[in-house]
């Protein structure tokens, strides 16, 4: 397995593990009071939403030639450490 095959495969399970811990969370949620429901679904899918633009960078990056993806990791790992931020935040707010 190449350098960038370990690599995305390495994101990609990060990702998915986020994404397991997001539905987890959207569970949380639904069983929350209404009064706090509303807000944390407004939250949830914010989270969806990053985690849709984390997946579409590691699209991204799996599509790079094999020359260019190395410039491409900082970006998917931006983009990744935010989510990972947005979803720690969250969880804390529950």
């Amino acid at each position: 397995m190449s350098k960038r095959d370990e690599y995305i495969a390495k994101i990609k399970l990060q990702l998915d593990e986020l994404n397991a811990s997001i539905g987890a969370a959207e569970a949380k949620v639904n069983a929350a009071k209404a009064d706090v429901r509303d807000k944390y679904r407004a939250e949830v899918s914010k989270l969806q939403q990053q985690y849709r633009q984390a997946v579409s960078k590691l699209d991204e990056l799996k599509a790079a030639g094999e020359d260019t993806w190395e410039s491409m990791v900082a970006e998917v790992e931006k983009v990744r450490d935010a989510l990972k931020h947005s979803y720690n935040y969250f969880k804390s707010q529950l």
